[in-house]
């Protein structure tokens, strides 16, 4: 059972891993390729899409993680599970602090009521985004390296 709740829970950390980084990498510089107002409409779109989906996401691989470790706590790997369960913590209160705040005023934006500095707005929320990226991913390679 322990193994099962291991891979199922590494594959829900990498695919979340994967959506966020093509989020950073792919998407939204495609958003930002895009005529006159296409940018802020997709990101607007995007936000309130993966904003309704992701904090289940984010909290699921927490737990999930949380779980592994008390069930592995005498596993070989249970100290890179617990790091990587810190590191899904970080990743969370990074988003309630910062990103969450800026995708909830971006997703009710339309070129009509978005304010002047949108667009220095959007890309404070690309750098915060990269970091938890990073955050994640080193999370999701620790699991990995704990199977």
């Amino acid at each position: 059972m322990l193994n099962a709740l291991q891979v199922f829970t590494t594959v829900v950390v990498g695919l979340m891993v994967g959506v966020e980084f093509s989020v950073a990498f792919v998407m939204n510089r495609i958003f930002s390729a895009l005529p006159e107002d296409s940018d802020q409409l997709a990101r607007a779109h995007g936000g309130r899409m993966l904003g309704a989906l992701m904090p289940f996401w984010y909290i699921g691989s927490l737990v999930l993680s949380a779980v592994w470790a008390v069930a592995g706590w005498h596993d070989h790997g249970a100290g890179l599970v617990v790091t990587a369960a810190g590191l899904l913590i970080l990743s969370v209160v990074m988003s309630l602090l910062v990103l969450v705040p800026i995708n909830n005023q971006g997703k009710t934006w339309t070129p009509e009521n978005r304010p002047e500095d949108w667009k220095e707005q959007m890309n404070r929320w690309d750098r915060w985004h990269y970091v938890r990226v990073a955050v994640i991913i080193g999370a999701f390679t620790l699991l990995v390296t704990a199977l």
